[in-house]
């Protein structure tokens, strides 16, 4: 069947070829005999609508009918995109009442078509399809657009076509005989089966590959191969037909999702087959800069601006990047990689050719052969890629074999080497054991000198022990009599601030003896009473067990609220009480370290207490510095 289509095909390229220098649009001839025919070359006239308003009544004036083209091109394309075209072909109806007749369209990707149908009463129906509306709203259930005639008319009618696209679409349309169109369409639909089962066998015998022996690379080629078949599907139209039929909108850029799925694990599975990553560093990482390129672009069309899917011929990217580098991994001399180039090479030719005729090159656009050559390319790099992937396990399986044959053989030189070795053990054992006998004596004799030693030393070891006990007493009982020397020393005149500093060395001496002082009779809560307590939050305070009153060291003192440290502070009562007030503010601004103004401003203040306790201070002698805190 499908030969008969592409010699009929040729028959009528051939013919329209002889009849191109024609300028008048020329009618073919409906009769019950003709099965099929394409139109092509001058049987299509055309008009681009620049504007986007010419109606189908405006079409039909001599004015504008006389701007329609004759086409110069075996299949005429939707160059410019959102842009409405009119087309025009002629159909001479001569008794046709036996057969009805269909018009086809092959172009699945076309957006909008308005066809105008002439009907018996001299009208036109009109017939509104392609691929924005919902499957159901075909006249026929089938993955092409199908337009039914009327057969009652007599003689030449023109028919017209108002087409939009937002891709660059081939305007195939074909005339068929009702029953030569059921043939046909089982016949593709049955190859198509073909196809895509022969597409499912690879996915499945991958998918077994994958489960036996782990490879990563089985898996992104069963992947690979599940978006070609749905990359396919959209192209056919068969997804749409039986995938989402109601979602028009999903289907205007499904096929851009599956292309850049079909582009990412292409270049992955590239990754794997050819094992870049230890034979090319290089060029695995630049895979991987293209991978995310393509998946940032990928990410910009879905979010901004879903018209860029359109843009197919940015696949060759991808393609050229995984047909290189199998290219350059094949001169290195890895076998895998020439089924792999070979596969691709298919491939790149059927891109090529198609890219060819998207930039203008009609001549290469054989209509159906040329519709169809990227999916028999799409199966010869799969035989090819599945002949790739078996000889890396054949590879593989040799490499292991050749592994395991050189560890079996290493295995055998390392029982020889062991078994050597352990002979000379052996041999150096038994002579270091008679040594060894020989000079245990010797070592008994030591051992019992050495014993009686160890006894000597733990006896002088105890002695020392007593001796140390005894000092460690004595190095108590001085630093007790040093501390009370040295307190008895601060508590006289003339001490400088270094030596009362070894008393009272930091904050927290001082407030522990401002705490011990203070509570030295025994604690009363100031609030109410009560003589028991626990440590407060603040070093050295103490909070009421009754009623939580917490009271601070420096609680009720002259300390409370001092902005100076509290040893300084220490010391500077301890200058005033000891000179009888008579140092001046400059002095101890001078010894202490602090503003002037500070020390007038306490001396004044530990002035006034002297001068309040001075007959409790004669009888408290070189003590009475420390009351003057309270």
């Amino acid at each position: 069947m499908l030969n008969r289509c592409v010699i009929t095909f040729f028959f009528f390229i051939g013919l329209s070829g002889i009849l191109f220098s024609v300028q008048a649009q020329q009618p073919v001839l409906l009769t019950d005999s003709l099965h099929q025919h394409m139109f092509t070359f001058g049987e299509l006239k055309s008009i681009v609508d620049t504007t986007d308003r010419l109606t189908f009544e405006q079409i039909q004036q001599a004015r504008v009918a006389s701007l329609f083209n004759t086409n110069k091109s075996s299949t005429p394309q939707n160059t410019e995109t959102n842009k409405y075209y009119w087309y025009k072909l002629r159909i001479d109806h001569r008794d046709t009442r036996e057969k009805l007749f269909v018009l086809e369209f092959f172009d699945q990707t076309i957006d909008e078509i308005e066809a105008y149908i002439p009907t018996r009463q001299g009208r036109y129906a009109q017939v509104v399809l392609g691929d924005q509306l919902t499957f159901s709203a075909r006249p026929f259930r089938h993955k092409n657009f199908v337009i039914p005639l009327y057969n009652e008319l007599q003689g030449t009618h023109d028919y017209y076509f108002r087409i939009k696209s937002s891709q660059v679409a081939d305007v195939i349309i074909v005339l068929r005989s009702i029953d030569y169109f059921i043939g046909y369409a089982l016949g593709e639909y049955f190859s198509f089966g073909i196809f895509y089962g022969m597409i499912f066998i690879f996915c499945f015998y991958n998918m077994v590959m994958f489960f036996a022996v782990r490879q990563r690379a089985y898996l992104y080629y069963v992947c690979y191969l599940l978006c070609v078949a749905l990359f396919e599907m959209c192209t056919d139209g068969i997804a749409y037909h039986y995938l989402w039929p109601r979602l028009s909108n999903w289907n205007q850029f499904a096929f851009g999702i599956v292309l850049c799925l079909m582009s990412i694990f292409a270049l992955l599975f590239t990754q794997r087959l050819l094992l870049l990553h230890r034979k090319a560093p290089r060029l695995h990482f630049f895979i991987s800069v293209v991978i995310a390129a393509r998946l940032l672009f990928f990410a910009y069309c879905l979010l901004f601006d879903k018209s860029l899917f359109n843009y197919k011929f940015l696949e060759a990217v991808p393609l050229l990047v995984a047909f290189g580098s199998g290219i350059y991994i094949w001169t290195t001399g890895y076998r895998p990689a020439r089924y792999f180039v070979i596969g691709y090479g298919f491939l790149f030719f059927g891109y090529l050719v198609k890219f060819l005729i998207m930039l203008g090159f009609t001549w290469l656009n054989f209509g159906i052969i040329s519709y169809y050559i990227l999916s028999f390319c799409f199966i010869m790099e799969m035989t090819f890629l599945s002949l790739a992937v078996g000889d890396r396990v054949r590879v593989l399986k040799y490499s292991r074999d050749r592994a395991q044959q050189r560890i079996i053989k290493q295995m055998k030189i390392n029982q020889e080497l062991k078994d050597n070795i352990n002979r000379e053990l052996e041999a150096k054992v038994t002579e270091r054991t008679k040594e060894l006998m020989e000079k245990s004596s010797i070592i008994e004799q030591q051992n019992e000198a050495l014993f009686s030693a160890n006894h000597t030393l733990q006896e002088q070891r105890d002695e020392i022990a007593r001796i140390n006990a005894l000092l460690n007493k004595d190095n108590e009982e001085l630093k007790e009599n040093v501390e009370q020397v040295t307190r008895a020393r601060v508590l006289s005149t003339g001490v400088r601030f270094e030596e009362f500093s070894k008393l009272y060395p930091d904050q927290e001496s001082c407030l522990k003896f401002l705490a011990e002082l203070k509570w030295r009779e025994g604690y009363e809560c100031k609030k109410c009473a009560t003589t028991t307590y626990y440590p407060g939050h603040l070093p050295y305070s103490r909070r009421c067990s009754n009623c939580g009153y917490e009271e601070s060291a420096t609680a009720h003192t002259l300390l409370q609220n001092i902005r100076i440290p509290i040893n300084k502070s220490f010391y500077l009562i301890y200058l005033i009480y000891s000179t009888k007030g008579k140092i001046s503010s400059h002095k101890l601004s001078d010894i202490l370290s602090i503003r002037q103004s500070t020390c007038w401003a306490y001396s004044k203040k530990i002035k006034q207490q002297i001068e309040e306790k001075k007959l409790t201070f004669r009888k408290l002698g070189d003590k009475g510095w420390s009351e003057l805190l309270f």
